[in-house]
């Protein structure tokens, strides 16, 4: 199979100003992203290098009712308003139809491969090409596939001179961990890592019944509990006005370590 890397993850959220606002007043840099004019949704983001957040919200809830094959705006016109939740992390791949056929032979209900576009708040064409897997693991969502039409180097790079992937004022912070609680974390952790070929990087000790995945220079953390969900991101900073702070919106925390 095709390498796969944690891309960015997906929160829903009803009112995209309110998490802008909230990293700000944290000295972290979150801004609009742009609207996705074909599926009746919208952003806001926040950069970590290649690593980011994505804010989603409902912008046409028409369109969004009356979009097909992307499970993530059907999911988002299902629980918003009710419930701001971390809905799904993204993985980055080079070869998205490799990764089709992979998932394909392992029996997974797929989205066709859909182009993906927005404008951002700039006026810039932003494209991609994505996948989605419909159901989930004992109730715990699949990924989504996306690949972006350069390698990340030069992705990176385009970010950088962009002003995209931006300095955050509180000082340094990058992405350490998803935290799914789920009520299997040996067997969710052994299926998603037989799926998407992530390997397991701290197996359980015995001591809290918690599997690892290694995906990419980031960790996927399962732990016991009855969500069956994406619970927390959790942050390795040097500031002292983060670090040991949780910031939560919705239903979803941002640990700062």
């Amino acid at each position: 199979m095709a390498v796969l890397k944690w891309d960015h993850l997906v929160h829903y959220v009803n009112d995209l100003d309110q998490p802008v606002q909230l990293f700000a007043e944290h000295g972290l840099t979150a801004f609009r992203g742009g609207s996705h004019k074909d599926w009746g949704t919208y952003n806001a983001l926040s950069y970590f290098g290649l690593t980011y957040l994505e804010f989603l919200g409902i912008e046409n809830l028409e369109l969004a009712r009356a979009t097909k094959h992307n499970v993530v705006v059907r999911d988002a016109v299902t629980l918003l308003p009710e419930h701001e939740v971390l809905s799904r992390v993204v993985l980055r791949t080079d070869d998205i139809e490799a990764v089709e056929a992979t998932l394909r032979q392992a029996g997974m209900l797929l989205s066709p491969v859909i182009d993906g576009r927005r404008l951002d708040d700039q006026g810039r064409l932003i494209e991609w090409r994505m996948m989605t897997i419909d159901g989930d693991f004992q109730g715990l969502p699949y990924p989504f596939i996306i690949q972006w039409n350069e390698r990340d180097e030069q992705r990176l790079a385009s970010l950088n001179s962009a002003g995209i992937n931006r300095p955050h004022p509180a000082g340094q912070v990058e992405v350490v961990s998803a935290g799914f609680r789920v009520s299997d974390p040996a067997a969710a952790a052994s299926h998603w890592s037989e799926l998407f070929g992530l390997p397991v990087s701290a197996p359980a000790d015995g001591s809290d019944g918690s599997y690892s995945l290694k995906a990419g220079d980031q960790t996927f953390e399962f732990t016991p509990g009855e969500e069956n969900r994406l619970s927390r991101i959790v942050f390795r900073t040097d500031s002292p006005q983060l670090k040991g702070q949780t910031l939560t919106v919705g239903e979803g925390k941002y640990v700062f370590e």
